[in-house]
């Protein structure tokens, strides 16, 4: 046996033994910073450490110092798991090193990226013209999205961004929901579009933009637009009414991007589809795979209606790179050049559930969340504050003179609990537990111990 089949088998090893013992384990990581920094810092070694004796460190330092984000009752951030196939999918990702950017270097990468797009498509709803390209998360797919959103806008309006910048340039509308992610600002703050400067559309009492003052407010200008739409509210699950809002975007001529991180994917369920209609009426759409689709960090997907657009906000020529001309070349459609091939565990991943098992995992991840929200609305201490509409409960202590301060002390014990994970919020200015249902191994079993474990902890 060779020295490198010798690590990687230690490293499969270890790797599955984290993964066949993640659902019994406390939740939350129990290392702190300096536990870590004592068990893997120093000096660096002047002339290296063994391969095995490192990967066997990692993997000691990773029994306290992860965070069981893998297991069926981590419900924090909207995070999902990983299914098998996609997990062992990523490994050979790694193992093949190889660079996505351009077709020349990686054909097999190219091409599954190109096959995989089409699934995704498929499953969303989305027409197949739509251009694709995989990002390292719904971030860098809501930058991608805007950019390509920008340049048209500003094209037909006869400016030339990517040529000329926005010095000069005329002005872009943009237009958001008041319940907007924090990363599409972030994304108009790259794009020098600005943060403070958009037009806020009040939303109602589940977070949903009102179309109504959105028609309002589109109004009120004329020029350049963009409006920024949500699948999926990440406190309450709640959807923009997609369908109103393409009609109020498309009578005033604006480029309607929509920001469905998690919750686009209920296109894949039957059942809850109805909540994304229209969606195919929008000029772009951002969402993550490493959330609801179950696939390792870092995965998002941009689709677009305007492939020339796409492409011109995100291509540079250069002399030393020869596009294939009749193959897709996945640089053309992301910021990066040097990428890893991020589509293939999301093709593993839809190739082992298949369109019924992605619809299924939708579907149970909902119905779970259901089960829970009915389990903490029979305490009588316990209010959960919005509709369960998908897959996020949104909980509060109510007893007490400060609910806030009880919603708060039940977070922390809860996190210090071990049985399971959630985030805490701030929703309409109070104190929320936020919980969300996002992995393929969670079951009935787990939420029943989610739910105890909640109102353990808000019990003075």
């Amino acid at each position: 046996m060779s020295d490198r089949t010798a690590l990687l088998n230690r490293t499969a090893s270890h790797a599955t033994h984290y993964l066949e013992t993640i659902a019994d384990r406390h939740v939350g990581a129990t290392a702190t910073a300096d536990d870590l920094r004592a068990q893997l810092g120093g000096a660096l070694p002047e002339t290296g450490d063994p391969d095995i004796a490192i990967i066997d460190a990692l993997a000691h330092a990773a029994e306290r110092g992860t965070v069981a984000t893998q297991g069926p009752r981590y419900h924090g951030f909207v995070v999902g798991g990983s299914v098998p196939a996609a997990t062992a999918a990523d490994w050979l990702v790694s193992a093949w090193d190889q660079n996505a950017g351009v077709h020349v270097l990686s054909p097999l990468v190219a091409v599954v990226e190109d096959i995989t797009a089409g699934w995704l498509k498929d499953l969303a709803g989305l027409p197949a013209h739509w251009s694709t390209g995989f990002v390292t998360g719904c971030q860098g797919a809501n930058i991608t999205a805007l950019a390509a959103a920008r340049h048209h806008v500003l094209a037909a309006a006869g400016w030339d961004v990517e040529a000329q910048g926005l010095f000069g340039a005329p002005s872009i509308d943009v237009v958001v929901s008041d319940e907007s992610h924090y990363t599409i600002f972030n994304a108009l703050r790259m794009l020098g579009l600005g943060a403070s400067r958009v037009r806020r559309v009040p939303t109602d009492d589940q977070g949903r933009m009102r179309a109504d003052a959105l028609r309002d407010t589109l109004a009120i200008g004329s020029g350049p637009c963009i409006v920024c739409a949500q699948a999926g509210n990440v406190n309450t699950g709640a959807f923009d009414p997609i369908e109103e809002i393409a009609d109020a975007a498309k009578a005033r001529g604006a480029w309607l991007h929509v920001d469905g991180a998690f919750g686009l994917w209920a296109a894949a369920s039957p059942a809850r589809a109805h909540l994304v209609r229209g969606i195919d009426r929008a000029d772009s759409v951002a969402t993550d795979a490493h959330k609801w689709l179950n696939v390792p960090y870092d995965c998002g997907v941009v689709f677009t209606a305007h492939t020339a657009s796409h492409r011109a906000a995100m291509t540079m020529a250069a002399a030393y790179i020869v596009e294939t001309a009749s193959e897709r070349d996945p640089r053309d459609f992301v910021p990066e050049e040097s990428r890893r091939g991020r589509a293939v565990p999301v093709y593993a991943a839809l190739r082992s559930m298949g369109r019924q098992g992605v619809g299924d995992l939708v579907e149970r991840c909902c119905q779970l969340a259901t089960r829970l929200s009915n389990q903490l609305r029979a305490h009588s201490g316990l209010d959960v504050v919005t509709d369960v509409v998908l897959n996020q409960v949104l909980v509060r202590v109510t007893t007490g003179p400060d609910p806030d301060a009880a919603t708060r002390t039940m977070i922390d014990r809860l996190q210090r609990d071990g049985t399971c994970w959630a985030s805490g919020t701030t929703w309409h200015g109070m104190a929320a537990l936020r919980v969300s249902v996002s992995n393929w191994s969670t079951t009935g079993k787990d939420i029943d111990r989610t739910g105890e474990a909640i109102v353990r902890c808000a019990v003075d």
